[in-house]
């Protein structure tokens, strides 16, 4: 057995750095933990011995733990075993890997896919393979972290544009000639549930590619996402089967020749090792379990959800699976999430950096799976709530 080692000078000032920082974040309101479930993930869940409604899942569809999926897994599992020994250019790469890049195709209306291990791995990837130095990113102010880090790594320069503001963003296109430019958003925004306006930005002639992550298998008329839903077609999409499709992983929709491009330059995808074919099973088969059923009914969850919202006089819309219950102050979302949990409703609270200073928040993320009873508890939960 390994012994710990003893805590020597510079383990100790290391230490040091971690609680210093501990402390600050406490101090602000900005501490996290973890917290494991002991149960499958659903529309129900158990944490610490007790038993909650989840509303912090993107398991809009409800297919994480659906029996077809967990099939799907394990008939993968038992062709190829669970290891994938290395990335897929050495010899990672297998006919699952294969079959579900054009599953996703098919489905998503798409010339190819490619495969990446997470949705922070797929706009890493993309973003540094599509821009790089003497290149202009302009990204929405609100894009998701991955996105960020994406432009970031990417060396190319990085204009940020006022959410959803083609105005604006129009003037800084103008401002800032280079000899590459690229348009990057979020189809729907996490955190606030909003769309972003995909045809404004495919008018504005620069090339844009579209991260359809909390829209994929919610909107458009077979699940295909905000895309789909607007008709808008755009140079490349980014992917997650990570929430509708109840899995975990990502990928890139776009043309063949990209798919190339990616393959021989995004470093992500390059010196990772490939995903377990086990994954790719499970995700072929939520494919196939992507039914207008469930979307139906996360739909008719979502209507039931917003009117319930506005008749206790908070923001609501229709446009995607996403809440927000604005609550201001970290400490404040964090009491009102404590105060859910004892109704029974497990609803996170979010907060810096996650979302900006000011705008701490509960999120609400419906599933198809949530009954009309789970969605009547949760809103007498929050009528309780203090104003």
């Amino acid at each position: 057995m390994i012994q710990a080692e003893p805590r020597t000078p510079a383990r100790l000032a290391v230490d040091g750095w971690a609680q210093e920082s501990l402390n600050a974040l406490e101090h602000d309101g900005l501490l996290r933990h973890l917290e494991p479930l002991e149960s499958p993930q659903g529309p129900v869940v158990d944490v610490a011995g007790r038993r909650y409604i989840n509303f912090s899942s993107n398991d809009y569809l409800g297919l994480a733990a659906d029996l077809d999926v967990v099939a799907g897994a394990r008939t993968a599992a038992i062709q190829h075993g669970f290891g994938s020994g290395a990335s897929r250019l050495i010899v990672g790469d297998t006919t699952a890997h294969v079959s579900l890049e054009k599953a996703l195709a098919r489905a998503f209306g798409s010339e190819t896919a490619l495969l990446f291990n997470s949705g922070y791995q797929a706009n890493l990837g993309v973003l540094g393979t599509l821009a790089g130095e003497g290149d202009v990113i302009f990204s929405d102010a609100l894009n998701h972290a991955s996105i960020v880090d994406g432009c970031r790594l990417s060396k190319a320069r990085v204009v940020i544009y006022p959410h959803r503001d083609v105005a604006a963003l129009k003037a800084l296109l103008q401002q800032n000639p280079a000899r590459r430019q690229l348009i990057v958003t979020d189809a729907v925004f996490s955190m606030d549930g909003d769309q972003a306006p995909l045809e404004a930005l495919k008018a504005l002639g620069v090339p844009l590619m579209v991260d359809e992550a909390h829209a994929i298998g919610v909107l458009g008329p077979t699940g295909g996402g905000l895309c789909e839903q607007l008709g808008v077609e755009v140079d490349v999409r980014v992917g997650t089967l990570g929430k509708s499709l109840g899995g975990f992983g990502a990928f890139a929709l776009c043309s063949k020749p990209v798919r190339s491009w990616l393959i021989n330059k995004a470093r992500s995808l390059i010196f990772s090792t490939a995903l377990p074919a086990a994954v790719c099973g499970a995700a072929e088969a939520a494919l196939n379990a992507m039914t207008p059923q469930r979307r139906a009914r996360l739909w008719r969850n979502i209507k039931q959800f917003s009117q319930g919202l506005a008749r206790l006089g908070l923001t609501a819309h229709e446009d995607s699976a996403i809440f927000s219950v604005i609550q201001g102050r970290p400490e404040r979302a964090v009491a009102a999430s404590l105060a859910l949990r004892e109704r029974g409703i497990l609803a996170k609270a979010i907060r810096p950096p996650t979302v900006p200073a000011g705008t701490s928040r509960l999120r609400f993320a419906l599933s198809a799976a949530h009954t009309e009873e789970h969605l009547s508890v949760a809103l007498h939960a929050l009528e309780g709530l203090p104003r």
